[in-house]
């Protein structure tokens, strides 16, 4: 094995996970990066002299993060500092006084649901966690954990007591209808619909299995010290003390075939690196319509633009607040929560009356605790996925910004906005960031039952090319894209050790061990 070559390219959660297991087992690891530093989404942005998390602010599934680190000899308490979140979010919405936290501690989210809505809907948000637990239990080995799971091998995985499980879901069930029949005050049914945005989708037109990402919160969240970044940086180091060789500011403009298998890529000054497998850790889009040279156009199937994942429009801010009490994270609900989709997903613009996602990342789960002066924040509104289609220029930002603004202040939220402090990132800019996407941050939308199957595996009908990162299965989401280079390790591994690719990898692992993690975790 130590003759192996591998070259992975980009160095996305994805593209690290499967960098440093790899090299873990011997392989000689060569990470292509075209940024310079590590990360992919999970960046770091410079606005008035402070680095604010661009992308992903939320840890989750922390368990994911220690079993891939114990496999290559380490530990997440080794490599980052951790605070659990005792609050999960804050929740407020336009014309209404009061506000809803929930907790990592259901009882306590249970107390306050039922003081913000009455004591029926706290039965049936008992009746939810238990559904969304027994959901997530059912799929975790079958779907999350299992390379290539397709509609045959998941029923014979689930056997008759998952699939009993699933069909008290409604798995034809839209998200939102089954969230109609847990809940009758419809500011809770906007709130546990905002999981399907999770997955880049809307909650009409997701499925019902996305309600697991309840279950995925209770579990807990926790902020790293130094922010989501600092996940990034930690995986590169321990990659690079294992042996992988990162190369940053090297953009691979082809990856190249011979003999009907991957041999290795061209980088955009013209020199090769030679590999015996290649780990793409991009956007498989970029594959499909030939980004990356002819030889991977058959790779993957192309996604129509129509099937692309939510957008966003960001703002990443050093400011002065006043008024409501900020929490880590916070969200902000409008009055008309089905016309955000109707306006993203078909009339392709920027919502009127948006959602806006606020986190303050000085602050934590107690709101007595207010940073002095200015403070980093980051500011978040869906948004269609047309960055390759059209500029996304002030005429159409300026207006959603002074909306999302509007409802900031109906809710209590005073920010003292200026240019200067500020930095806008549209899906214009995703795009060109993340070329064949239109800026697309979570890959092909979750949209309909089948669409959980429709997402590419770690293998490719190129031999000798492998899959991993946010577009790919299991799906999107750091923990998600962390599984995914898990399992293009776990993949490319099991097909050296084999003369046949038909074997379908399943991480071991699992609920036993995700248990054991979490008590630990206090």
């Amino acid at each position: 094995m130590a003759e192996h070559r591998v070259v992975v390219v980009g160095a996305g959660i994805g593209g690290l996970v499967s960098a440093l297991l790899l090299a873990s087992r011997g392989l000689q690891v060569t990470l292509v990066e075209a940024g310079d530093a590590p990360g992919g989404k999970l960046h770091q942005q410079q606005v008035d002299g402070q680095a604010i998390d661009g992308g992903p602010t939320v840890f989750t599934m922390r368990w994911v993060f220690d079993q891939i680190l114990q496999e290559a000899g380490s530990s997440v308490a080794e490599l980052l500092r951790l605070t659990p979140l005792s609050v999960l979010a804050r929740h407020a919405w336009r014309g209404h006084d009061r506000r809803l936290d929930l907790f990592a501690d259901r009882e306590r989210s249970t107390d306050a649901i039922g003081a913000f809505s009455g004591a029926a809907e706290a039965r049936r948000f008992r009746g939810f966690c238990d559904q969304a637990q027994r959901v997530y239990d059912t799929l975790e080995g079958p779907y999350i954990r299992s390379e290539r799971p397709t509609l045959l091998s998941m029923m014979g995985d689930l056997g008759p007591r998952g699939l009993g499980v699933l069909a008290g879901l409604g798995p034809f069930a839209s998200m939102w209808r089954a969230l109609a029949r847990h809940f009758h005050d419809p500011r809770l049914q906007q709130l546990f619909g905002r999981y399907a945005t999770y997955c880049g989708a809307s909650p009409w037109q997701a499925p019902a299995t996305l309600l697991l990402v309840a279950q995925v919160e209770q579990d807990g969240v926790w902020a790293i010290d130094g922010g989501m970044h600092a996940l990034a940086r930690a995986v590169a180091g321990l990659a690079e003390r294992r042996g992988v060789t990162l190369l940053y500011g090297r953009r691979v403009a082809q990856i190249l075939a011979q003999g009907g298998r991957a041999s290795g890529v061209r980088l955009a000054d013209g020199s090769t690196l030679p590999a015996d497998s290649v780990v793409f850790n991009g956007d498989a889009q970029a594959l499909a319509t030939g980004l990356l040279g002819d030889a991977t156009r058959p790779a993957v199937a192309r996604t129509p633009p129509a099937r692309r994942s939510l957008s966003a429009l960001t703002w990443a801010a050093h400011v002065r607040t006043q008024g409501f009490p900020l929490l880590r994270h916070n969200v902000f609900f409008d009055d008309d929560y089905r016309s955000e989709f109707d306006d993203i997903f078909r009339h392709r613009r920027l919502p009127q009356r948006g959602t806006v996602y606020v986190c303050a990342q000085d602050r934590t789960d107690d709101d007595l605790v207010v940073p002095k002066g200015r403070e980093r924040l980051l500011a978040l509104v869906n948004a269609p996925a047309d960055g390759d289609r059209r500029p996304f220029d002030a005429a159409e930002i300026d207006p959603c910004e002074q909306r999302s603004l509007a409802l900031l202040r109906d809710c209590g939220l005073t920010l003292e906005w200026t240019p200067q402090q500020v930095l806008r990132t549209t899906p214009a800019d995703w795009h060109r960031r993340f070329p064949a996407t239109g800026g697309a941050l979570y890959g092909p939308a979750t949209h309909g039952w089948m669409s959980s199957f429709q997402r590419p595996s770690s293998t490719t009908r190129l031999p000798g090319l492998y899959l991993a990162g946010g577009s790919v299965h299991p799906g999107p989401g750091v923990p998600m894209a962390a599984m995914s280079g898990r399992l293009a390790a776990a993949t490319l591994l099991a097909h050296l050790d084999s003369t046949s690719r038909s074997h379908r990898v399943v991480i071991s692992g699992g609920m036993s061990t995700r248990s054991a993690t979490m008590a630990g975790t206090g």
